[in-house]
Protein backbone atom coordinates (compact mmCIF):
# COMPACT_ATOMS: atom_id res chain seq x y z
CA UNK A 1 0.00 0.00 0.00
CA UNK A 2 1.30 3.44 -0.94
CA UNK A 3 1.28 5.74 2.05
CA UNK A 4 0.35 9.37 1.50
CA UNK A 5 2.76 12.13 2.41
CA UNK A 6 1.49 14.34 5.22
CA UNK A 7 2.22 18.05 5.56
CA UNK A 8 1.40 20.79 8.05
CA UNK A 9 -0.70 23.62 6.63
CA UNK A 10 -1.98 25.48 9.70
CA UNK A 11 -0.81 26.38 13.20
CA UNK A 12 -2.47 27.79 16.31
CA UNK A 13 -1.27 28.51 19.83
CA UNK A 14 -2.43 29.94 23.14
CA UNK A 15 0.47 29.94 25.58
CA UNK A 16 2.13 31.55 28.62
CA UNK A 17 4.37 33.33 26.08
CA UNK A 18 1.65 34.68 23.82
CA UNK A 19 -1.86 34.18 22.50
CA UNK A 20 -0.89 33.57 18.86
CA UNK A 21 1.73 31.52 17.06
CA UNK A 22 3.61 34.68 16.10
CA UNK A 23 3.79 35.90 19.71
CA UNK A 24 4.69 32.45 20.99
CA UNK A 25 7.56 32.02 18.54
CA UNK A 26 8.86 35.56 18.98
CA UNK A 27 9.14 35.08 22.74
CA UNK A 28 10.57 31.57 22.45
CA UNK A 29 13.30 32.88 20.17
CA UNK A 30 13.94 35.77 22.56
CA UNK A 31 14.32 33.40 25.52
CA UNK A 32 11.51 34.89 27.60
CA UNK A 33 10.27 33.24 30.79
CA UNK A 34 6.51 32.79 31.01
CA UNK A 35 6.61 32.08 34.74
CA UNK A 36 5.24 34.27 37.51
CA UNK A 37 3.21 34.07 40.71
CA UNK A 38 -0.17 32.36 40.24
CA UNK A 39 -3.13 34.70 39.79
CA UNK A 40 -5.99 32.20 39.39
CA UNK A 41 -6.39 31.26 43.07
CA UNK A 42 -4.97 31.95 46.51
CA UNK A 43 -1.64 30.13 46.76
CA UNK A 44 -0.49 31.54 50.10
CA UNK A 45 -0.60 28.12 51.81
CA UNK A 46 0.91 26.12 48.96
CA UNK A 47 4.51 24.90 48.72
CA UNK A 48 4.65 26.16 45.13
CA UNK A 49 3.15 29.58 44.44
CA UNK A 50 4.09 30.14 40.80
CA UNK A 51 3.36 28.72 37.35
CA UNK A 52 3.35 29.60 33.66
CA UNK A 53 -0.20 30.87 33.20
CA UNK A 54 -1.93 32.13 30.07
CA UNK A 55 -2.11 35.70 31.25
CA UNK A 56 -5.12 38.01 30.94
CA UNK A 57 -7.20 35.42 29.14
CA UNK A 58 -10.80 36.50 28.58
CA UNK A 59 -12.74 33.77 26.74
CA UNK A 60 -15.43 36.24 25.71
CA UNK A 61 -12.90 37.92 23.41
CA UNK A 62 -13.03 34.73 21.34
CA UNK A 63 -16.29 32.98 22.21
CA UNK A 64 -19.90 33.93 22.83
CA UNK A 65 -20.38 34.61 26.55
CA UNK A 66 -23.09 31.95 26.91
CA UNK A 67 -21.00 29.42 25.00
CA UNK A 68 -17.90 30.16 27.10
CA UNK A 69 -19.77 29.42 30.35
CA UNK A 70 -20.62 25.92 29.14
CA UNK A 71 -17.04 24.80 28.61
CA UNK A 72 -14.01 24.34 30.86
CA UNK A 73 -10.94 26.55 30.57
CA UNK A 74 -8.98 23.74 28.88
CA UNK A 75 -11.65 23.48 26.19
CA UNK A 76 -11.75 27.26 25.74
CA UNK A 77 -8.01 27.11 25.08
CA UNK A 78 -8.51 24.29 22.55
CA UNK A 79 -11.15 26.22 20.62
CA UNK A 80 -9.04 29.39 20.45
CA UNK A 81 -5.90 27.57 19.25
CA UNK A 82 -7.79 25.43 16.73
CA UNK A 83 -9.62 28.49 15.37
CA UNK A 84 -6.26 30.11 14.64
CA UNK A 85 -4.95 26.93 12.99
CA UNK A 86 -8.03 26.46 10.79
CA UNK A 87 -7.92 30.09 9.71
CA UNK A 88 -4.17 29.89 9.10
CA UNK A 89 -4.67 26.82 6.89
CA UNK A 90 -7.34 28.63 4.85
CA UNK A 91 -9.84 25.80 5.30
CA UNK A 92 -13.38 26.58 4.23
CA UNK A 93 -16.55 24.74 3.22
CA UNK A 94 -15.60 25.41 -0.38
CA UNK A 95 -12.21 23.70 -0.39
CA UNK A 96 -12.67 20.65 1.87
CA UNK A 97 -15.13 17.78 2.16
CA UNK A 98 -16.24 17.94 5.83
CA UNK A 99 -16.75 14.17 5.88
CA UNK A 100 -13.01 13.84 5.22
CA UNK A 101 -11.87 16.36 7.87
CA UNK A 102 -11.25 14.98 11.37
CA UNK A 103 -10.28 16.22 14.81
CA UNK A 104 -7.94 14.26 17.08
CA UNK A 105 -7.25 16.44 20.10
CA UNK A 106 -5.56 15.57 23.38
CA UNK A 107 -5.50 16.50 27.03
CA UNK A 108 -3.63 14.88 29.86
CA UNK A 109 -6.16 15.67 32.58
CA UNK A 110 -9.09 17.55 31.02
CA UNK A 111 -11.55 19.65 33.01
CA UNK A 112 -9.93 19.49 36.44
CA UNK A 113 -11.00 23.04 37.29
CA UNK A 114 -14.65 22.17 36.62
CA UNK A 115 -14.35 18.95 38.62
CA UNK A 116 -12.84 20.79 41.57
CA UNK A 117 -15.52 23.49 41.55
CA UNK A 118 -18.41 21.04 41.41
CA UNK A 119 -17.08 18.80 44.17
CA UNK A 120 -16.40 21.81 46.45
CA UNK A 121 -19.89 23.14 45.80
CA UNK A 122 -21.43 19.78 46.65
CA UNK A 123 -19.31 19.29 49.77
CA UNK A 124 -20.18 22.73 51.11
CA UNK A 125 -23.94 22.15 50.69
CA UNK A 126 -26.45 20.15 52.69
CA UNK A 127 -25.76 16.89 50.88
CA UNK A 128 -28.45 17.40 48.25
CA UNK A 129 -26.95 16.37 44.92
CA UNK A 130 -27.17 19.67 43.05
CA UNK A 131 -24.74 19.74 40.14
CA UNK A 132 -24.37 21.95 37.11
CA UNK A 133 -26.01 20.15 34.15
CA UNK A 134 -22.82 20.87 32.17
CA UNK A 135 -20.58 19.31 34.85
CA UNK A 136 -19.83 16.09 32.98
CA UNK A 137 -19.62 17.46 29.41
CA UNK A 138 -17.38 20.30 30.66
CA UNK A 139 -15.03 17.90 32.42
CA UNK A 140 -14.50 14.99 30.04
CA UNK A 141 -11.32 14.66 28.00
CA UNK A 142 -12.97 14.15 24.63
CA UNK A 143 -15.11 17.27 24.67
CA UNK A 144 -12.45 19.52 23.12
CA UNK A 145 -12.34 17.33 20.00
CA UNK A 146 -16.13 17.26 19.93
CA UNK A 147 -16.46 21.02 20.36
CA UNK A 148 -13.93 21.74 17.60
CA UNK A 149 -15.77 19.46 15.18
CA UNK A 150 -19.15 21.01 16.01
CA UNK A 151 -17.76 24.53 15.67
CA UNK A 152 -16.56 23.88 12.12
CA UNK A 153 -18.82 21.06 10.95
CA UNK A 154 -15.99 18.54 10.56
CA UNK A 155 -17.41 15.02 10.37
CA UNK A 156 -14.30 12.86 9.92
CA UNK A 157 -12.48 10.82 12.60
CA UNK A 158 -13.07 12.44 15.98
CA UNK A 159 -11.66 11.43 19.33
CA UNK A 160 -9.35 12.35 22.20
CA UNK A 161 -5.98 10.90 23.11
CA UNK A 162 -4.67 10.64 26.66
CA UNK A 163 -1.21 9.46 27.66
CA UNK A 164 -0.39 12.03 30.35
CA UNK A 165 2.32 14.41 29.16
CA UNK A 166 2.79 12.49 25.91
CA UNK A 167 -0.88 12.98 24.96
CA UNK A 168 -0.68 15.58 22.21
CA UNK A 169 2.35 13.98 20.56
CA UNK A 170 0.36 10.75 20.40
CA UNK A 171 -2.55 12.75 18.95
CA UNK A 172 -0.28 14.15 16.21
CA UNK A 173 0.97 10.65 15.40
CA UNK A 174 -2.60 9.32 15.23
CA UNK A 175 -3.58 12.17 12.91
CA UNK A 176 -0.52 11.48 10.76
CA UNK A 177 -1.40 7.77 10.55
CA UNK A 178 -5.05 8.42 9.66
CA UNK A 179 -4.07 10.70 6.80
CA UNK A 180 -1.24 8.62 5.37
CA UNK A 181 -3.52 5.58 5.40
CA UNK A 182 -6.12 7.54 3.44
CA UNK A 183 -8.78 7.62 6.17
CA UNK A 184 -8.99 11.42 6.09
CA UNK A 185 -7.76 14.33 3.98
CA UNK A 186 -7.31 16.83 6.81
CA UNK A 187 -7.11 16.49 10.60
CA UNK A 188 -6.96 19.23 13.22
CA UNK A 189 -4.79 17.89 16.00
CA UNK A 190 -2.94 19.03 19.09
CA UNK A 191 -3.64 19.32 22.78
CA UNK A 192 -4.86 21.55 25.56
CA UNK A 193 -4.42 21.74 29.32
CA UNK A 194 -5.57 24.03 32.14
CA UNK A 195 -5.00 22.58 35.61
CA UNK A 196 -3.43 25.49 37.48
CA UNK A 197 -5.81 25.11 40.39
CA UNK A 198 -5.73 24.08 44.05
CA UNK A 199 -6.19 20.43 43.04
CA UNK A 200 -3.56 20.59 40.31
CA UNK A 201 -0.85 22.41 42.20
CA UNK A 202 -1.63 20.64 45.48
CA UNK A 203 -1.62 17.24 43.83
CA UNK A 204 1.71 17.71 42.08
CA UNK A 205 3.19 19.25 45.25
CA UNK A 206 2.13 16.19 47.22
CA UNK A 207 4.16 13.94 44.92
CA UNK A 208 7.14 16.34 45.13
CA UNK A 209 7.19 16.91 41.37
CA UNK A 210 7.10 20.73 41.30
CA UNK A 211 9.85 23.26 41.79
CA UNK A 212 9.48 25.19 45.06
CA UNK A 213 11.73 28.09 44.05
CA UNK A 214 9.29 30.75 45.28
CA UNK A 215 12.06 33.31 45.78
CA UNK A 216 12.85 33.35 42.04
CA UNK A 217 9.97 32.00 39.93
CA UNK A 218 11.22 33.46 36.63
CA UNK A 219 14.20 31.10 36.71
CA UNK A 220 12.52 28.15 38.43
CA UNK A 221 12.31 26.03 35.29
CA UNK A 222 15.95 25.24 34.62
CA UNK A 223 16.37 22.02 32.61
CA UNK A 224 19.84 20.48 32.70
CA UNK A 225 21.04 22.90 35.37
CA UNK A 226 22.75 21.37 38.38
CA UNK A 227 20.31 23.07 40.77
CA UNK A 228 17.04 22.08 39.08
CA UNK A 229 14.45 21.07 41.66
CA UNK A 230 11.34 20.01 39.76
CA UNK A 231 9.09 21.12 36.93
CA UNK A 232 7.04 24.30 36.66
CA UNK A 233 3.39 23.84 35.79
CA UNK A 234 2.17 25.47 32.58
CA UNK A 235 -1.08 25.71 30.68
CA UNK A 236 -2.22 26.44 27.15
CA UNK A 237 -3.04 24.81 23.84
CA UNK A 238 -1.35 24.05 20.55
CA UNK A 239 -3.11 23.10 17.32
CA UNK A 240 -1.83 21.83 13.98
CA UNK A 241 -3.63 21.23 10.72
CA UNK A 242 -2.28 18.07 9.10
CA UNK A 243 -3.17 17.37 5.51
CA UNK A 244 -2.29 14.91 2.78
CA UNK A 245 0.17 16.46 0.38
CA UNK A 246 -2.01 15.87 -2.68
CA UNK A 247 -5.01 17.51 -0.99
CA UNK A 248 -2.92 20.49 0.12
CA UNK A 249 -1.50 21.00 -3.35
CA UNK A 250 -4.92 20.65 -4.97
CA UNK A 251 -6.35 23.52 -2.93
CA UNK A 252 -3.20 25.65 -3.12
CA UNK A 253 -2.44 25.57 0.59
CA UNK A 254 0.77 26.96 2.04
CA UNK A 255 2.97 24.23 3.49
CA UNK A 256 5.05 24.70 6.63
CA UNK A 257 6.79 21.34 6.69
CA UNK A 258 6.29 17.60 6.34
CA UNK A 259 5.58 15.09 9.09
CA UNK A 260 8.24 12.44 8.60
CA UNK A 261 7.35 9.82 11.21
CA UNK A 262 6.55 9.05 14.80
CA UNK A 263 7.00 6.43 17.47
CA UNK A 264 5.47 5.37 20.77
CA UNK A 265 6.83 3.09 23.51
CA UNK A 266 6.48 2.33 27.22
CA UNK A 267 9.10 2.31 29.95
CA UNK A 268 7.27 -0.48 31.81
CA UNK A 269 9.24 0.67 34.83
CA UNK A 270 7.53 3.04 37.33
CA UNK A 271 4.37 5.12 37.66
CA UNK A 272 6.23 8.45 37.65
CA UNK A 273 10.02 7.96 37.43
CA UNK A 274 11.70 7.37 34.05
CA UNK A 275 13.80 4.32 33.38
CA UNK A 276 17.19 5.32 34.85
CA UNK A 277 19.05 4.49 31.62
CA UNK A 278 16.37 6.09 29.43
CA UNK A 279 15.42 2.76 27.86
CA UNK A 280 11.92 3.80 26.80
CA UNK A 281 13.21 7.14 25.52
CA UNK A 282 15.92 5.37 23.51
CA UNK A 283 13.38 2.98 22.02
CA UNK A 284 10.90 5.68 21.06
CA UNK A 285 13.48 7.81 19.24
CA UNK A 286 14.68 4.75 17.36
CA UNK A 287 11.06 3.90 16.48
CA UNK A 288 10.42 7.41 15.16
CA UNK A 289 13.58 7.33 13.04
CA UNK A 290 12.65 3.93 11.64
CA UNK A 291 9.12 5.06 10.85
CA UNK A 292 10.50 8.14 9.07
CA UNK A 293 13.13 6.02 7.27
CA UNK A 294 15.75 8.48 8.43
CA UNK A 295 19.20 8.07 9.93
CA UNK A 296 20.51 9.80 13.03
CA UNK A 297 22.60 12.05 10.76
CA UNK A 298 19.39 13.47 9.26
CA UNK A 299 18.34 15.10 12.56
CA UNK A 300 19.62 18.59 13.38
CA UNK A 301 17.59 19.52 16.45
CA UNK A 302 15.87 17.73 19.31
CA UNK A 303 13.24 19.51 21.37
CA UNK A 304 13.66 17.38 24.46
CA UNK A 305 11.10 16.51 27.11
CA UNK A 306 13.50 18.27 29.51
CA UNK A 307 11.19 18.99 32.43
CA UNK A 308 13.80 20.27 34.91
CA UNK A 309 13.51 17.22 37.16
CA UNK A 310 16.66 15.64 38.63
CA UNK A 311 16.07 12.15 37.22
CA UNK A 312 14.30 12.89 33.95
CA UNK A 313 16.86 15.19 32.39
CA UNK A 314 19.70 12.72 33.01
CA UNK A 315 17.78 9.72 31.67
CA UNK A 316 16.81 11.54 28.47
CA UNK A 317 20.40 12.64 27.89
CA UNK A 318 21.62 9.06 28.25
CA UNK A 319 19.04 7.98 25.68
CA UNK A 320 20.13 10.64 23.18
CA UNK A 321 23.77 9.60 23.50
CA UNK A 322 22.84 5.96 23.05
CA UNK A 323 20.75 6.58 19.91
CA UNK A 324 22.81 9.30 18.21
CA UNK A 325 26.33 8.34 19.20
CA UNK A 326 28.94 10.79 17.89
CA UNK A 327 26.25 12.68 15.95
CA UNK A 328 24.79 13.75 19.31
CA UNK A 329 27.58 16.32 19.52
CA UNK A 330 26.49 17.89 16.23
CA UNK A 331 22.89 18.31 17.36
CA UNK A 332 21.23 21.27 18.95
CA UNK A 333 19.21 20.22 21.97
CA UNK A 334 16.84 22.50 23.84
CA UNK A 335 13.98 22.41 26.30
CA UNK A 336 11.36 25.07 25.63
CA UNK A 337 9.77 24.06 28.94
CA UNK A 338 12.37 26.38 30.45
CA UNK A 339 10.14 29.17 29.06
CA UNK A 340 6.60 27.72 28.91
CA UNK A 341 6.74 25.46 31.93
CA UNK A 342 5.36 21.96 31.54
CA UNK A 343 2.00 22.23 29.80
CA UNK A 344 1.25 18.53 30.42
CA UNK A 345 -1.16 17.26 27.75
CA UNK A 346 -0.54 20.36 25.60
CA UNK A 347 3.26 20.10 25.81
CA UNK A 348 3.72 17.83 22.79
CA UNK A 349 1.71 20.08 20.49
CA UNK A 350 3.43 23.27 21.63
CA UNK A 351 6.85 21.67 21.33
CA UNK A 352 6.08 20.17 17.92
CA UNK A 353 5.09 23.69 16.91
CA UNK A 354 8.45 24.96 18.16
CA UNK A 355 10.14 22.29 16.03
CA UNK A 356 8.09 23.31 12.98
CA UNK A 357 9.13 26.93 13.41
CA UNK A 358 12.76 25.88 13.91
CA UNK A 359 12.62 23.97 10.62
CA UNK A 360 10.85 26.86 8.89
CA UNK A 361 13.04 29.67 10.28
CA UNK A 362 16.36 27.81 10.75
CA UNK A 363 16.53 28.98 14.34
CA UNK A 364 16.80 26.79 17.45
CA UNK A 365 15.06 28.26 20.53
CA UNK A 366 17.13 28.20 23.71
CA UNK A 367 17.11 26.41 27.03
CA UNK A 368 17.02 29.38 29.38
CA UNK A 369 17.85 29.65 33.10
CA UNK A 370 21.16 27.83 32.89
CA UNK A 371 23.54 28.91 35.64
CA UNK A 372 25.54 25.88 36.79
CA UNK A 373 26.76 22.91 34.76
CA UNK A 374 25.66 19.49 35.98
CA UNK A 375 28.71 17.20 36.23
CA UNK A 376 26.48 14.21 35.48
CA UNK A 377 25.71 15.57 31.98
CA UNK A 378 28.09 15.34 29.01
CA UNK A 379 29.61 18.84 28.62
CA UNK A 380 30.13 18.30 24.88
CA UNK A 381 26.37 18.27 24.20
CA UNK A 382 24.94 21.52 22.86
CA UNK A 383 21.94 22.31 25.05
CA UNK A 384 21.49 25.73 23.36
CA UNK A 385 21.82 27.40 26.73
CA UNK A 386 20.34 30.87 27.27
CA UNK A 387 20.39 32.12 23.67
CA UNK A 388 18.77 30.99 20.41
CA UNK A 389 21.11 29.70 17.73
CA UNK A 390 20.81 30.16 13.98
CA UNK A 391 21.62 27.04 11.97
CA UNK A 392 20.14 25.01 9.15
CA UNK A 393 17.44 22.76 10.59
CA UNK A 394 16.40 20.25 7.95
CA UNK A 395 14.72 17.94 10.45
CA UNK A 396 13.74 18.15 14.10
CA UNK A 397 12.62 15.53 16.61
CA UNK A 398 10.26 16.27 19.50
CA UNK A 399 10.22 14.06 22.62
CA UNK A 400 7.41 13.84 25.16
CA UNK A 401 7.21 11.40 28.06
CA UNK A 402 4.33 10.90 30.49
CA UNK A 403 3.58 9.48 33.91
CA UNK A 404 2.84 5.79 33.52
CA UNK A 405 5.90 5.36 31.33
CA UNK A 406 4.34 6.66 28.11
CA UNK A 407 6.84 7.87 25.48
CA UNK A 408 6.12 9.52 22.13
CA UNK A 409 8.39 11.13 19.53
CA UNK A 410 7.52 12.85 16.27
CA UNK A 411 9.83 14.06 13.48
CA UNK A 412 9.19 17.03 11.21
CA UNK A 413 11.31 17.98 8.21
CA UNK A 414 11.55 20.65 5.55
CA UNK A 415 9.03 20.12 2.75
CA UNK A 416 10.52 19.30 -0.61
CA UNK A 417 8.34 18.83 -3.67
Amino acid sequence: MDLKRVVVTGLGALTPLGKTVAEYWQNLEAGMSGCDFIQQFDVSKFKTRFACEVKDFDPTQYLDRKEARKIDRYCQFALVASDEAVKDAGISKENVNPDRVGVIFASGIGGLITFQEEVINFASGDGTPRFNPFFIPKMILDIAAGQISMRHGFRGPNYAVVSACASSTNAIIDAFDNIRLGKADVIITGGSEAVISAAGVGGFNAMKALSERNDDPKTASRPFDKDRDGFVMGEGAGALVLESLDHALARGAKIYCEIAGGGATADAHHITAPHPEGLGAKNVMEAALADARMSVQDIDYINVHGTSTPLGDIAETKAILHVFGEHAYKLNISSTKSMTGHCLGAAGALEALACIMAVTKDVVPPTINHFTDDPELDPKLNFTFNKAQHRTVNAALSNTFGFGGHNASVIVKKYKA
